[in-house]
């Protein structure tokens, strides 16, 4: 017997009913969900490292102006709901884009709105993190790179951000794992999703449990995957003997 009739079997005499194991509609309906959950995760932790690195920059090298302005961004998205940043972008800012250029369709779609709120949710955690990195940099080590000749840019790029990267691993690893919980609220624009497509399915299907079952695995399964290689990457690039008495 194989998966599809087990699972087919299954529903037909016990009522429980995973219906994308057997359902070809459902099963292409969740494995879309999946592949934009990727997407989403993948793309918002790379654009945050990106922002966080470059908020991190301007804090350590830019002026009174770009530093305030740093702060800014820092605290509005810090201290605002992910899921109201996400309805800004889409439904505030989308609309008033498209009005400016004069167009009709939507400059970006939904995903990408998606994408970029993500971004700039957890950029603004990465700058703080990435700070508190920096701030850990002895003085003896940027007075070294001094004395060698380095100028600023030199000094961030070649010493203080991959000292901080090291250092503030842990805080970094914890942020990115909430940043791919968060990605479901890309649900409520109606980015096609796990959590989207999953409830289209129970919707049809009228398994709402067995759903909500598998939505719980399957993100405790990725996120204790992902927390694993992060702490094995942690543990690579630890910098010897930092943190120990």
């Amino acid at each position: 017997m194989d998966i599809a009739e087990l699972f087919r079997g299954l529903n037909s005499t016990q009522g429980i009913n995973f219906s994308f194991f057997y359902d070809q509609f459902d099963k292409e309906l969740l494995l879309q969900g999946i592949r934009y959950t990727a997407w989403l995760s993948v793309a918002s932790i790379v654009g945050s490292l990106v922002v966080g690195a470059i908020g991190a920059y301007l804090q350590f090298s830019g002026g009174k102006f770009a530093r305030s302005a740093v702060d800014l961004y820092v605290q509005a998205f810090r201290n605002t709901p992910p899921l109201v940043q996400l309805y800004f972008f889409y439904f505030a800012l989308g609309p008033a884009l498209t009005g400016l250029l004069g167009g009709t369709s939507p400059v970006l779609s939904n995903v990408t709105w998606a994408i970029v709120s993500l971004t700039f949710y957890a950029g603004a955690f990465n700058v703080e993190i990435f700070r508190a990195g920096m701030e850990a940099v002895p003085n003896s080590t940027l007075e070294a790179a001094d004395a060698l000749g380095m100028n600023k840019g030199q000094t961030f790029r070649k010493v203080v951000l991959p000292l901080s990267l090291r250092i503030s691993f842990a805080g970094l690893n914890n942020n990115l794992v909430n940043l791919i919980k968060t990605s479901t609220n890309a649900f409520a624009i109606a980015v096609p999703e796990l959590l989207y497509a999953s409830s289209q399915i129970w919707s049809e299907s009228l398994n709402a449990l067995e759903m909500m079952v598998f939505l719980l695995v399957f993100y405790i399964a990725v996120i204790g995957v992902f927390t694993w290689l992060m702490h094995r990457i942690e543990h690579a690039v630890a910098v010897p003997g930092w943190g120990k008495a």
